[in-house]
């Protein structure tokens, strides 16, 4: 059977991506460089070796040209510190409501990057053009392309100041946020989970290579008996997990690794995360873990679909709070979690063992289950929306828009205890008898979906 996954990207290229220093590096070379370029253009028609236009030469003094590449420098930095201490007060006013991760979401946006990594090579730029303004041996040199260059690369600024405000008014919106959060999620779930072929299943029975000659739950249990012990190297949020490059060490030292966390749990130094065996391997894979293994302060969505969704769920929980006190904000997550639900109960949750060119299992990862994302998605909702009819009526309606991507009976099962679990706390906390019968109404219709569902021909995609 084969699938269709994204490319996982590297996570150093990942870990780039979340700063604020990257980009605006690569702008502030890409103006030195440029200055270079246009500082030989300037020395040689200084030397009149070339002619440049009319209109880049006229009424440019050296004191004029002194004064503009100033006042250019001057207020490209002013308006970066203006601008970006304004936003950033903004961001940590609107964190209260989305959550800590709202910071994170801004510094690993690229247009916020590239805004300032803009405005500093702008700067830079004018520094550099500033400070080749001399005398050589037949008078005064201006570099009037240079100065050209600054004066269109403030206009540039203009404009990119101009989208930069409305991107940050825009983005800080509460739609616009949950709305990021759900294509994150669904990024994460098509580079995570496969997408089967069903064509290619076919084809897959009659290729000898494709053959399991060994049993997953067979080695697990030789593993737990007789496999050695791996201790983490360092506490942290496990972010990235590199499965290949340890499959192949598994096959180099002939040994079977299985994997007790996946990305998204926290470790502890000193305590066990995997096991091996033999058991004398174990040493040699605790070693390599330390390198496949990346660890962090916080979550990442590399290899963790499951952090979008606790992303959505926290803003829907801070929105119920009764600080706030905003039930559209919980039923607009609701939404999209719902959408992302949709998504995943169509994916397959069984690629979790890794294989050698001669089909022999060399690790075994930590399971994904689809019961723990569905309680994941709806129980501190569900806790937090006691006595908030218009919420719980909306839960059923996003179990039932799930219904209808499930693939098998146990996903439906699951689905199906949730919605009990809502209705038995709705009966609890809503004490008018209208708004009972509505809920009951709801449920019932999730009921009856989930028979029709049940009712239709199995998509045979495994939990």
């Amino acid at each position: 059977m084969t699938s269709q996954r994204k490319a996982l990207p590297s996570w150093r290229w990942e870990a780039l991506r979340t700063t604020l220093w990257f980009v605006p590096a690569v702008l502030i070379v890409v103006a030195t460089l440029t200055f270079a370029a246009t500082f030989m253009i300037d020395v040689a028609a200084y030397f009149h070796h070339l002619q440049l236009p009319t209109w880049l030469r006229s009424g440019t003094s050296q004191s004029g040209a002194l004064q503009v590449l100033i006042a250019i420098a001057a207020a490209i930095i002013t308006v970066v510190g203006v601008v970006f201490s304004i936003t950033i007060l903004a961001l940590t006013l609107a964190s209260q409501q989305f959550g800590p991760r709202m910071m994170r979401n801004f510094v690993r946006d690229v247009g916020n990057q590239v805004t300032l990594g803009v405005f500093v090579a702008t700067f830079v730029y004018s520094v550099l053009a500033l400070g080749s303004i001399t005398v050589f041996p037949h008078g005064n040199f201006v570099p009037h392309l240079s100065i050209t260059v600054a004066e269109v690369l403030l206009l540039g600024d203009l404009a990119v100041l101009i989208y930069f405000i409305n991107h940050i008014a825009a983005s800080i919106q509460l739609p616009a946020v949950i709305a990021g959060i759900a294509r994150d999620l669904e990024s994460a779930v098509n580079t995570e989970f496969p997408i089967i072929n069903e064509a290619d299943a076919v084809d897959a029975s009659a290729n000898p290579r494709r053959l399991e000659p060994e049993d997953p739950a067979e080695l697990l249990a030789i593993i737990e008996d007789r496999g050695g012990v791996v201790l983490a190297s360092k506490s942290g949020y496990l972010q990235f997990v590199g499965y290949a490059q340890l499959a192949k060490l598994a096959k180099l030292v002939d040994a079977v690794i299985r994997l007790d966390y996946r990305p998204g749990h926290f470790i502890v130094a000193g305590r066990p995360v995997a096991k091996v065996f033999p058991r004398g391997a174990a040493k040699q894979v605790e070693k390599a873990l330390a390198k496949a293994h990346v660890t962090g302060p916080h979550r990442t969505l590399m290899q963790d679909p499951v952090f979008a969704i606790d992303q959505l769920v926290e803003i829907a929980i801070r929105a119920l709070s009764p600080a706030v006190n905003d039930t559209f904000t919980a039923l607009t997550c609701l939404d999209w979690i719902s959408s992302g639900l949709s998504q995943i109960s169509g994916r397959d949750f069984t690629e979790r063992v890794y294989r050698d060119d001669e089909g022999r299992i060399r690790l075994i990862g930590a399971d994904w289950s689809y019961p723990k994302m569905v309680n994941r998605a709806f129980d501190k909702i569900r806790q937090s929306a006691r006595g908030m009819p218009a919420v719980i009526i909306r839960m059923f309606d996003s179990l039932d828009a799930v219904v209808g991507a499930t693939t098998s009976k146990s996903q439906r099962d699951v689905l199906l205890r949730q919605g009990e679990m809502i209705l038995s706390s709705s009966q609890e906390s809503v004490t008018d008898q209208h708004d009972l019968d509505d809920i009951e109404w709801h449920f019932n219709r999730l009921v009856e979906s989930l028979n029709l569902r049940d009712a239709q021909p199995e998509d045979h995609i495994s939990d």
